[in-house]
């Protein structure tokens, strides 16, 4: 079973290009959740959530809509947290987790989280402290694409985020791997100019074209294939190019039934 999406839905950028004019921020997910079954919820990398924030999006979307979550930066970036945070993050997401809706955690690590046994072993001790909640890990740094890797992903029960970005020395370029129940692509675009010298925005202005998506569609068919569940999340989301390319990359998949 194949769910894509966007990471994110609340962009102000989007009102014209996507959203009605005069869409307000409480009405964005209702209007989005009527044309995709699945979202990547990052406002949560940047400020510990409530579980007011996914009550409310439980409520806000159909029964058959899934979600993944994206780890607070605490645990990820900085990495300065300790079991009670990761416990009041756990509690937080209770409403997605009743109605079936959580398919996983996002933990996103920096490109200057490198591959390392100290940092094997956080991820070890991250993978305790979420327990019982499936965790896919996207790494930056190209180190980490090793065997080792991926058969200690496999005993860890923790999910290999597969991504697409600019060819960026030191970058992971297009790998796939399927190291848990949960197979995960997401799409950063490849804008390798704006990579490093532009602001967040400008790095994932990016508009992917039907053969540059195309050439992922086998790639997601072997691992849906293997997969309980495998979830596409694009990230280029100026101007709302995310919402274009996912509709793309659903027909694409439609037309390859």
């Amino acid at each position: 079973m194949v769910y894509a999406g966007t990471c994110g839905y609340s962009y102000k950028d989007w009102i014209g290009p996507y959203y009605p004019s005069g869409t307000k921020d409480s009405q964005m997910l209702e209007f989005y959740s009527s044309d995709f079954d699945f979202v990547e919820v990052n406002s949560s990398f940047y400020h510990m959530p409530r579980l007011q924030l996914f009550d409310s999006i439980s409520r806000k979307t159909g029964e058959n809509f899934k979600v993944a979550v994206k780890l607070f930066q605490g645990f990820t970036h900085t990495r300065d947290l300790e079991k009670e945070s990761a416990e009041g993050f756990k509690s937080s997401l209770a409403p997605l987790i009743e109605t079936q809706k959580l398919v996983c955690l996002l933990a996103q690590f920096p490109y200057s989280f490198h591959f390392s046994e100290i940092n094997m072993e956080y991820l070890k001790r991250l993978r305790e402290w979420f327990s019982g909640i499936n965790i896919n890990v996207e790494f930056r740094n190209q180190g980490w694409i090793k065997e080792q890797v991926i058969k200690f992903l496999k005993v860890e029960g923790l999910g290999f985020v597969c991504v697409d970005e600019p060819q960026v020395r030191g970058l992971i370029r297009n790998v796939t791997a399927l190291t848990s129940e949960v197979a995960y692509l997401r799409l950063h675009g490849r804008n390798a100019e704006k990579w490093y010298g532009g602001n967040g925005p400008e790095r994932y202005d990016y508009l992917y074209s039907s053969q540059e998506l195309e050439e992922w569609i086998p790639k997601i068919e072997k691992m849906d294939n293997s997969a309980a569940l495998t979830i596409i999340s694009f990230n280029n989301h100026p101007q709302g190019k995310a919402i274009a390319n996912t509709k793309m990359m659903l027909e694409l998949l439609k037309k390859a039934e």
